[in-house]
């Protein structure tokens, strides 16, 4: 079971929202390069990079920030990015600047023909954002409500070939209210690519919990809130998590 770190990126600077309100922002870093070294420190094997400003653009807007992230960790670990993609030079030109993973959120479920043809065009390297409230898929930097089911959609990409889904919760996300499991256990189960659950996630429980779940093909959680405020020591959380898979049958 993986933690991922996020760095979420809004006008250069790191930073963290509640619930995806560009208006309830908390910024915890001026220099994101510096934080990703931080977290590489403390053991990350994975980054997750969001460029929140792009989200909300419609194209990428954090882009020095972005490869200054990329060149301060090198190859040292794989980084995946999201965020305002929405064509196929900007996912050529990520991967050309060092991105492992380029994550596919609204362009996915607007425009489902970019996602098929960026899959046979960039095969291993494209993760889907899905983010929901309630089991209905949400866009445009969650500010939409559709009424697309995540198991639906989530079932159409894996057939497209997608490397795996990040399911977030966003009625949980910087909330610190705990990981919506049974949710994720239900995707999970649905497919048979990874999924790597996001929202919420506060405490030491919650990486028990997800751990118990593992084997249904949930292979990591974003870490957000919780690691930069505190309440949830990143180190502390990734050698529970080594240890309780290293318990699992």
């Amino acid at each position: 079971m993986l933690l991922i770190p996020a760095i979420d990126l809004k006008d250069g600077h790191c930073v963290r929202l509640k619930q995806g309100l560009m208006d309830q922002v908390t910024v915890f870093s001026e220099s994101p390069s510096e934080q990703a070294r931080h977290w590489l420190e403390q053991g990350a094997r994975r980054l997750h990079l969001v460029d929140l400003d792009g989200a909300f653009a419609g194209a990428p807007k954090n882009r020095t920030a972005i490869i200054a992230i990329l060149e301060e960790v090198g190859e040292a670990i794989p980084v995946q990015l999201g965020g305002g993609v929405r064509d196929l030079d900007t996912i050529e030109r990520g991967l050309d600047a060092g991105l492992s993973y380029v994550i596919i959120g609204t362009a996915a479920v607007k425009n489902p023909g970019f996602l098929h043809d960026a899959c046979v065009a960039f095969p291993g390297h494209i993760i889907v954002g899905l983010d929901a409230r309630d089991g209905k898929v949400a866009t445009e930097g969650w500010s939409k409500l559709t009424g697309h089911e995540v198991v639906d959609l989530a079932k159409k990409y894996e057939d497209y070939g997608v490397e795996a889904i990040i399911y977030t919760d966003i009625g949980r996300d910087g909330m610190l209210t705990g990981i919506n499991v049974a949710a994720t256990v239900h995707l999970a189960q649905s497919l048979t690519i990874p999924v790597i659950a996001s929202g919420g996630l506060s405490s030491i429980e919650d990486i028990r919990k997800l751990c118990a779940v593992e084997r249904e093909g949930i292979v990591g959680t974003i870490a957000g809130r919780a690691i930069y405020d505190g309440s949830l020591d990143f180190k502390t959380a990734q050698a529970l998590a080594d240890r309780e898979t290293e318990k699992s049958p």
